[in-house]
């Protein structure tokens, strides 16, 4: 199924798709990216079927996207610099260390044994309305195949994936588009991992 973002009803069809363990393409602030949402139960394990998607082997934990900045006080108890809290909503994404003991903020990186999440309050308010009406964070990654290119072509993810997601949100080309910036914060300070859209 395809809509696109200016739809009355995108946001509606993609919490749909997304609260029924479907997988959804949409177009993020920064690329499109593959979105399943994050099932602690693992009733779902959408981390699975995109990784099915992608062909990824590996076991590389995806972003995930919450729907407020204080909502990262639900996945950790890290000491976050305000520098950082003040760049969100924006493409900036934050390697935490998860609470003990809550659930909260498992699944892939569980499973990769890491003991953190890599977390995301995106600047556009659409995505962050989807992820508030999921009532849980969703994940995040790149629409490409394990391996090859990021796709930044409308035309060429429809013709790619259409057949294996539950929805693709259409907006256009994301030509030239720059990702997130990624920082690891540890005992209150933080290293830049990755520099992306926003210089820190």
């Amino acid at each position: 199924m395809i809509c696109h973002k200016s739809d009355d009803d995108s946001v509606q069809k993609c919490v749909s798709v997304l609260k029924n363990g479907g997988i959804v393409i949409i177009p993020t602030d920064t690329v499109y990216g593959f979105s399943g949402v994050v099932d602690s139960s693992a009733h779902f394990n959408t981390d699975a079927v995109i990784r099915k998607i992608k062909g990824r082997e590996e076991y590389k934990p995806f972003i995930q996207l919450i729907a407020a900045p204080e909502d990262i006080k639900n996945y950790t108890d890290d000491d976050i610099p305000q520098k950082l809290l003040d760049c969100w909503p924006g493409p900036l994404t934050i390697i935490v260390n998860t609470k003990k003991n809550t659930g909260i903020g498992t699944g892939t990186e569980s499973a990769a044994n890491t003991g953190t999440v890599a977390l995301r309050c995106p600047g556009d308010e659409w995505l962050r309305k989807i992820i508030s009406e999921c009532g849980a964070s969703i994940y995040s990654t790149s629409v490409n195949r394990s391996g090859q290119p990021v796709l930044d072509e409308e035309n060429a993810i429809i013709s790619e994936f259409e057949g294996e997601v539950g929805l693709i949100v259409a907006d256009g080309d994301r030509k030239n588009s720059v990702p997130s910036t990624i920082v690891r914060v540890e005992d209150g300070e933080y290293k830049v991992i990755r520099q992306g859209f926003i210089k820190i």
